[in-house]
């Protein structure tokens, strides 16, 4: 059995499938676990969820957990309007690929699946989240603060309110390089988001997966067909 985190799919649909069946070569014993970020900015957010939820369907053991863009969406589609949803040219693109004109309009079975997904999930060695937390809260506060469990960037780690585990998380694009360094240091708090949907951008434009327990590495570069995207 083998223990996988990736995170920050982010609609790249084709990516994925060939990161879990070409590079990863997933086996129903092993176990996957997404870190949020399945929707917005890419080609195809509706058939990411599709994949996934196949997954589980054919006896995958597969944990996803609820990022920044899922919340979004979720907002969007229960008509809150005063919240910021992506740009314009995302916002399209997410909807023409679950067949729709407005957030509202996107299936119940998307969206119930959505809102089932945890902030959080504890596993041997590691916690996982999508962004982060803040270390200055007591553990308790920290464990039920869900806007920066979804929305930080900085933040100081203290693996003592951890009780000793170490954190993965996405949510920040980093570039490759910056993410080797870090697994190799087998540092306490480890960042896996590569910035798969930044096509255009050769420090990124790769969806990471981490081996929990071997510390390896894997990098899958974005193989989408050719879609619109804010460089970054």
């Amino acid at each position: 059995m083998a223990r996988y985190a990736t995170t920050d799919v982010h609609g790249c649909r084709l990516t994925l499938q060939r990161l879990v069946e070409h590079q990863l070569h997933l086996r129903p014993a092993d176990e996957l676990y997404l870190l949020g970020d399945y929707v917005n900015k890419g080609p195809d957010s509706r058939g990411v969820l599709d994949y996934l939820m196949q997954l589980t369907e054919r006896g995958y053991r597969v944990v996803c957990l609820r990022g920044n863009h899922d919340q979004e969406l979720l907002d969007a589609a229960q008509g809150l309007q005063q919240l910021t949803w992506a740009s314009d040219a995302d916002r399209q693109l997410t909807l023409r690929s679950f067949g729709v004109e407005q957030p509202g309009d996107i299936p119940l079975p998307y969206r119930r699946w959505l809102h089932e997904l945890p902030h959080q999930l504890d596993v041997p060695g590691w916690t996982l989240v999508h962004a982060g937390f803040d270390f200055r809260r007591p553990p308790a506060d920290m464990r039920r603060d869900w806007p920066t469990m979804l929305n930080t960037k900085d933040f100081t780690f203290d693996a003592s309110r951890l009780q000793g585990r170490r954190l993965v998380h996405g949510h920040v694009p980093t570039p490759t390089a910056e993410v080797r360094r870090r697994v190799a240091a087998r540092a306490g708090a480890i960042v896996l988001d590569t910035g798969c949907v930044y096509r255009h951008n050769p420090e990124l434009s790769h969806l990471a997966a981490l081996n929990l327990d071997t510390q390896e590495l894997i990098l899958q570069p974005n193989i989408e067909p050719e879609y619109a995207i804010a460089k970054r």
